[in-house]
């Protein structure tokens, strides 16, 4: 059950990184809305993950999640590079949080 807590943690950390961009300094109404309602659960998820699951490994694997996340929705949504080095640097960070995954208790 941690493990689908910081899951949403991190799709939560997703929605309001992507969030801050349309919400434009929060100077737009509903998306600043979402994008605070989505800090909010992301962090209490990723609070109620580190119950279980170690300190180093829950904060790890949430910020990856959300770095992946929203680097690939930004060059999906938003048209940001997909050159090949980032491509190969994504699929390390995505390497490293299945890597801490498998080694980790629980």
């Amino acid at each position: 059950m941690a493990w689908l807590m910081l899951l949403a943690a991190g799709l939560c950390e997703i929605v309001w990184a992507i969030g801050l961009k349309y919400a434009q300094g929060f100077t737009r109404f509903w998306p600043s809305v979402v994008t605070l309602a989505a800090m909010l659960v992301s962090i209490v998820l990723l609070g109620l993950a580190m119950k279980s699951l170690p300190v180093g490994t829950s904060y790890a694997v949430w910020v990856g999640i959300g770095a992946t996340g929203t680097a690939v929705l930004g060059i999906v949504l938003l048209g940001e590079s997909a050159s090949a080095g980032r491509l190969v640097s994504l699929a390390l960070l995505i390497a490293g949080i299945v890597g801490l995954k498998l080694s980790t208790p629980t």
